[in-house]
């Protein structure tokens, strides 16, 4: 680029996105003097997703602002909790996030997941026709123009992305109230409504079981409760504490 030349500060939330040379204060950066701010701002390698406001020389400007000469940009982060107006609070989950998808299933917030990978393109889409805010940890995907609303997951362990979420989005929560395996509503269901699905083991031993009202998938307090029971308990506490 041979246009003006600015000068461009990232807020630390968002150092993990652009090379080590721009995260020591405000940097030179030469523009085309035709292109928008947010263009420039994803092209030194930061989602449009994680970016708060546009700071230039005092004032906050939209994304579509074309950067002048000399001008001083602050980058800020997304502060949080981030609100999403338009619709009720949902995710779409892409194919490399399946243990964070049962997660926040299994605390009750309405979480749609592609277990194979459908391109990001049709993710992007599907993201903007059900209004979902789509949860990614490729920033190709997060660039994407069609995309409803988008977040970008900073770690790759399921504790730290769940965590990282909660704080983020505040969504509500409502523990055991969804399936699992495809985000359907569950309802309370008798031993024999479910006894297609039970061992006979469990026949004996359980007399307290839910079912998935879209997918029938039978749900009672298993072998695997105890660690189930410690993700909820700790997701409950996060709130009660506030972050």
């Amino acid at each position: 680029m041979n246009g003006p030349e600015i000068h461009v500060e990232f807020a630390p939330g968002l150092h993990l996105f652009v090379p080590h040379a721009r995260r020591r204060g405000a940097t030179p950066v030469a523009t085309d003097g035709v292109s928008s701010l947010g263009h420039v701002v994803e092209s030194l390698g930061v989602p449009l997703t994680e970016v708060g406001g546009l700071v230039v020389d005092g004032r906050e400007v939209p994304v579509s602002h074309v950067p002048r000469a000399e001008e001083r940009v602050q980058v800020r982060a997304v502060a949080r909790p981030q609100r999403v107006p338009g619709a009720p609070l949902r995710f779409l989950l892409d194919v490399h996030l399946g243990t964070l998808a049962r997660r926040l299933r299994l605390l009750g917030v309405d979480t749609a997941y592609e277990s194979t990978d459908i391109g990001d393109a049709a993710l992007a889409a599907r993201s903007a026709a059900e209004k979902r805010v789509l949860l990614s940890r490729d920033r190709g995907l997060l660039r994407r123009r069609e995309l409803w609303a988008g977040a970008f997951v900073y770690s790759t362990r399921p504790d730290d992305q769940l965590r990282d979420v909660l704080d983020r989005f505040d969504p509500e929560l409502r523990p055991w109230t969804r399936c699992s395996a495809c985000n359907g509503l569950l309802k309370q269901a008798t031993k024999d409504e479910v006894a297609d699905q039970l061992e006979h083991g469990t026949q004996r031993t359980y007399d307290v079981f839910a079912q998935c009202r879209d997918c029938g998938r039978a749900y009672w307090k298993g072998a695997h409760h105890d660690q189930l029971e410690a993700i909820v308990e700790k997701a409950l506490s996060m709130r009660t504490q506030g972050g």
